[in-house]
């Protein structure tokens, strides 16, 4: 029986989304979208093994993304995707399966119907890749204007993955390196390697930006069923004292004054812990880090605003959207309001346009009028399949 390896390639930076966090990391459904196409590959009954090209600096969230899924070690991705291909290709070397598939992270939905029709063509050929034949008419643009049609005859899109021969692909890697072609399948052929055609899935798609996100997790809903909306709020206060900064959201604020805690006091993310705590109706923030353990004094309150984030996970739901007002005299607010959001977003894995920060004052009145401490409020939205627990 034939040895199947599978390479997926995740080094990219995914810069079309914006934000801190590269488009293979954020969630769909709530899981990172990379998990959704590395669960499928792994639970194929004809693969082995599983390898991940990521960029360097991307290990701790991919170790989060693929946590208790049994793949290989991940591999250090190139400059450009050929790069990365053939470093992961070099990675099963010492392996050395029969046929290898390879594909890109940012398609979330592969079916093990389509890793079949793959596998079969082997038999017959060096390569197989899935397409779908182009029905639209093709036209030549300059300007927004059209200045020719081109003929759509004979015409495919190709999709991943693709499917090789390991031995032959590794070749065809090692003498097209560095000649940028497009896709596998262009190298494989450039070497004169017999590459066929399998019906693709529209399914299968790229996520390229944030509206092919949205269709994904569109998808995700009209397979698992109906979804219900859940929200939930958050209302933390900390008083000054000494000191000469504050944590608010994540970041470090200079101040003349500290807050007062037993954490890191950041009233922010504490609050925003209660309102996903809230949605899901796990009870509050004391319940789960209590200001009696000696665990937690002076704990970064970012480990407290992850750990709300896996239970939503946990409960197979996602994050909506996070509005945050805080509500305080100093300090300023408005300076360190994009960071704030980046920070949350990147703790959370989501993209920053989910995460609204806000400020206002009491006019004087009160606490936080009299500048004796900072009061923040929050609503989390989450979407959860129906009845969870």
């Amino acid at each position: 029986m034939s040895i199947t390896d599978v390479v997926v390639v995740a080094a990219g930076r995914g810069t079309r989304f914006g934000g801190e966090i590269p488009k293979q990391f954020l969630p769909l459904g709530g899981r990172p979208l990379l998990r959704h196409c590395l669960e499928s590959f792994v639970s194929h009954p004809s693969i082995r093994n599983v390898a991940t090209v990521i960029h360097p600096d991307d290990r701790a969230i991919y170790d989060a993304a693929a946590d208790g899924l049994p793949l290989l070690p991940p591999v250090a991705g190139g400059a450009v995707r050929q790069e990365s291909v053939l470093n992961g290709l070099e990675y099963l070397n010492e392996s050395a399966p029969d046929h290898v598939l390879i594909h890109d992270g940012a398609r979330p939905f592969v079916g093990s119907e389509m890793i079949d029709a793959l596998l079969a063509a082997l038999g017959e050929h060096d390569g197989a890749i899935p397409a779908i034949p182009v029905v639209d008419s093709l036209k030549r643009g300059e300007n927004h204007r059209i200045v020719g049609e081109a003929e759509r005859d004979g015409l495919w899109r190709a999709q991943t993955p693709q499917a090789f021969r390991y031995p032959a692909i590794l070749s065809a890697h090692h003498a097209q390196s560095g000649r940028g072609h497009g896709d596998d399948a262009a190298v494989a052929r450039a070497e004169g390697l017999a590459v066929a055609l399998v019906p693709g899935s529209e399914e299968n798609f790229k996520v390229t930006d944030s509206k092919d996100l949205e269709l994904a997790e569109r998808m995700l809903r009209a397979r698992a069923g109906d979804t219900e909306i859940r929200t939930g709020q958050g209302f933390d206060v900390h008083r000054f004292g000494p000191g000469d900064h504050v944590m608010l959201c994540g970041i470090r604020i200079e101040n003349d004054r500290g807050l007062i805690g037993h954490s890191d006091a950041d009233v922010a993310l504490h609050a925003l812990c209660d309102a996903i705590f809230g949605a899901l109706g796990a009870g509050d923030i004391g319940a789960h880090f209590p200001p009696t353990d000696p665990r937690w004094a002076k704990a970064d309150s970012a480990a407290f605003l992850s750990y709300a984030s896996s239970l939503v996970t946990k409960a197979r739901g996602r994050i909506v959207n996070l509005d945050l007002t805080l509500v305080c005299e100093s300090p300023r607010i408005g300076p360190h309001r994009e960071r704030m959001r980046a920070r949350i977003a990147t703790i959370l894995t989501l993209e920053p346009g989910r995460v609204s920060v806000k400020a206002t004052t009491t006019e004087r009145l009160g606490f936080t009028g009299r500048n004796e401490g900072i009061a923040a409020l929050a609503m989390a939205t989450l979407e959860l399949p129906p009845s969870s627990d």
